[in-house]
């Protein structure tokens, strides 16, 4: 891995020949890490960043370094620091599953721009209230650097298009160009409904989206799908990890992970098994210090939560 460029958005490597991770800076407007291929005569990028400003740095690196046009954007999920850069390559190939793009339909929607930036400085002034009283440093930290990025989707807000993909795919779809092929697997949704990471097998290469982050709470969809997708992936052959947040890794992130939703899911069964309320659950419940350090707004609040409302529902579900 070689550093080849840094932005005031990203800091770009170098993985392989061809094959580039865009590492997001912290609070500076990109949020979400992001990559791009060189395929042989054409370029693919793979996420595109939390506002048009970092999207358009990226395709401008993307097309420089490469000498090559970007004919294809993937959109690992909904998420907006990972599609509202999206209009940088409106004029590419966008792809995602079919879910991925009717929940990009349904959930980001920009209504009266007016009432968009209010909106949004009511929810900074919030965060800076929270920033002002929060106790623990580690929430602090992680509120600081949501402030930080909200602050620059704000400032990109009067331009902000939102561009849809405009193709889909369901479970598998291979990208082939001259010079190397991409694989593209969606094994179902664990962060979101719908998670998309992109392989390159030449390379043993993985760009995970947010289905593999560094130290970070993020947010968990299905417990239960997501450990099903780790346990796949972890029987393909893969050397790097490029997280959706985070320091480019090894396998060893994905482990950390799936060791920390196995400990939610066994907590959550625990506490349902014993009769406790979720107020009770929660309210009492001790971070164990492997996860202690963990980035969060609300720490590991969120996913305890989540989770033991999963399994509650299932269990009416069943009864």
């Amino acid at each position: 891995m070689t550093k080849v460029a840094e932005t005031d958005f990203f800091i770009l490597n170098c993985l392989n020949e061809g094959v580039y991770a865009a590492i997001a800076k912290p609070g500076k407007g990109a949020w979400s890490n992001a990559g791009f291929v060189d395929l042989g005569e054409e370029v693919l990028v793979f996420d595109s960043f939390s506002t048009p400003s970092a999207g358009f740095e990226l395709r401008r690196y993307a097309e420089n370094i490469t000498g090559k046009r970007v004919k294809y954007l993937i959109n690992s999920h909904y998420h907006g620091d990972h599609v509202f850069g999206n209009q940088a390559f409106e004029d590419t190939t966008i792809i995602s599953t079919s879910l991925t793009k009717k929940l990009f339909m349904e959930k980001n929607v920009i209504g009266n721009l007016e009432n968009e930036i209010d909106e949004t400085k009511k929810y900074l002034n919030n965060l800076k209230f929270q920033i002002e009283n929060s106790k623990e440093q580690i929430i602090q930290d992680s509120l600081t650097n949501q402030f930080n990025e909200m602050s620059m989707v704000l400032v990109d807000l009067p331009r902000l298009k939102l561009v849809l993909p405009t193709v889909i795919f369901e479970e598998r779809l291979i990208v082939e160009g001259s010079k190397r092929k991409v694989e593209l697997h969606c094994l179902g949704g664990g962060h979101t409904p719908s998670d998309t990471f992109m392989y390159l097998p030449e390379e043993k290469i993985v760009f995970m989206g947010d289905l593999v982050t560094e130290n970070l709470h993020l947010p968990i969809f299905n417990p239960d799908v997501y450990i099903s997708i780790l346990n796949q992936v972890k029987e393909i052959d893969i050397i790097t990890f490029v997280p959706g947040h985070g320091n480019i890794g090894n396998r060893e992130q994905l482990i950390s992970l799936e060791r920390y939703i196995l400990f939610l899911i066994n907590s959550s069964l625990s506490a349902l098994e014993n009769n406790h309320t979720i107020d009770t659950y929660v309210s009492g419940f001790i971070t164990p210090k492997e996860w202690t350090e963990w980035k969060g707004v609300n720490g590991i609040k969120n996913n305890l939560m989540s989770i033991y409302n999963f399994y509650s529902k299932a269990n009416s579900t069943k009864g």
